[in-house]
C-alpha cells in the first residue's frame, strides 16, 4: 500500500477526492459516485490522467470502482485518512487525552477531553453519528453568523462615520 501522504501531496488527487467527496455529501447520485467522464468534464483534464490518478487513489484505498455497463464509477471512501487526521491533531493544538467521563461513542469520536456543555450536547443527540455533522453545522452557523454581522458593522459605519467626514471634508465620495 503506498504511503497515504505521498498519495494526498499530489494537487489533482486532491481536487479528485474534493469532487467525490462533494458528490457523496450532496446527495446527488444514490451512491454518491461519480463516472470517470464527469471527473474528467468536472476538473477540466484528460480521461488518462483521472484514469492514473484514480488506480493510484484506489490503491491507497481512497476511493472505490463500481462498473456501470461500458463506465466505471467512483466514490470516496474516508476511512484511510484517519491516519492523516491522527497525525495533524497535536499540530492544531488539540489536547489529546481520553475523556473516559464522557462516555460511550462521543468520547472515541472525539479523543480528547471536551468542555462538559459540549459534551451534554452531544449526548443529547441521539445517533452518535451525527454529531461531528451537527457540530460542523453549529459551527458554520456561527461563522456566517459573526461573517454577516461584521459585514453589517462595516457598511454602518461607512454610513454614518467615514461618508459624514469625507463630506465635511469636502472629499465627497472620494
Amino acid at each position: 500500500m503506498p504511503d497515504l501522504f505521498t498519495v494526498i501531496a499530489d494537487g489533482t488527487r486532491r481536487d479528485l477526492l474534493a469532487v467525490l467527496l462533494e458528490a457523496r455529501v450532496s446527495g446527488e447520485s444514490a451512491t454518491g459516485d461519480v463516472s470517470v467522464g464527469e471527473l474528467v468534464s468536472r476538473l477540466g483534464i484528460s480521461q488518462p490522467t483521472v484514469s492514473k490518478h484514480l488506480r493510484v487513489l484506489r490503491d491507497a484505498g481512497l476511493v472505490h470502482v463500481r462498473e456501470g455497463g461500458q463506465h466505471r464509477f467512483y466514490g470516496i471512501d474516508t476511512a484511510p485518512l484517519e491516519t492523516v487526521e491522527d497525525w495533524l491533531i497535536p499540530f492544531l493544538g488539540v489536547e489529546v487525552e481520553i475523556d473516559t467521563a464522557a462516555g460511550g461513542a462521543f468520547a472515541a469520536w472525539a479523543g480528547a477531553s471536551v468542555p462538559a456543555p459540549f459534551r451534554r450536547a452531544a449526548e443529547s443527540i441521539p445517533d452518535a453519528g451525527d454529531v461531528g455533522s451537527s457540530l460542523g453545522r453549529a459551527v458554520a452557523d456561527a461563522q456566517h453568523r459573526a461573517s454577516s454581522a461584521l459585514h453589517d458593522a462595516s457598511s454602518a459605519l461607512d454610513e454614518r462615520v467615514i461618508e459624514p467626514v469625507r463630506k465635511r471634508l469636502g472629499r465627497g465620495g472620494v
